[in-house]
């Protein structure tokens, strides 16, 4: 069955220049990425992704870790990956959330690390079902910034929208 799933490269893989290494292994699941931009994580979409950990002692520094605080690299690589079961085939490959026990051949076990403050720094997002595909894909992505139709969607005509332009 056909699936979207959004993929998060953080900023500590930005930082470690494993951008490329990452997507090398991404490819062996043979998906199509469907979208894919460079993000400025703003302090709203942060909270929002992570929303379920909000009572987290660690929520604090991992809404800093994704907004690339702690690495000096404000930005994340967001894609989605769609295809027949693309997310147990991207979460196959990234292995699991916690680097020391994620398998040493997966993404996390390959660049993951735990900081002394014990957050996790995995190097990359995967959804963990199709729910929270959704949901996150619609808080990461427009509709028109998908090449496929992966949800319902329409068209408005929004007026006074603040965006920047080119001078």
């Amino acid at each position: 069955m056909s699936q979207a799933a959004l993929i998060l490269i953080k900023p500590d893989g930005l930082k470690k220049s494993l951008t490329g290494n990452i997507l090398t292994r991404l490819s062996e699941t043979k998906l199509e990425i469907v979208a894919a931009k460079m993000v400025r994580v703003s302090d709203e979409l942060a909270i929002e992704h992570y929303c379920h950990l909000k009572d987290k002692v660690f929520f604090p520094e991992l809404v800093k870790y994704i907004k690339g605080e702690l690495h000096d690299r404000r930005k994340v690589m967001a894609l989605i990956y769609w295809g027949t079961d693309a997310i147990q085939k991207c979460r196959d490959l990234a292995g699991a959330t916690n680097p020391e026990t994620a398998e040493s051949t997966s993404i996390r076990g390959s660049y993951g690390r735990i900081l002394t403050s014990g957050l996790y720094e995995n190097v990359i997002h995967v959804s963990s079902n199709e729910s929270e595909a959704q949901r996150e894909i619609k808080l990461w992505f427009c509709p028109e910034e998908i090449i496929v139709d992966l949800y319902a969607n329409h068209e408005i005509i929004a007026k006074e929208v603040k965006k920047m332009a080119w001078l």
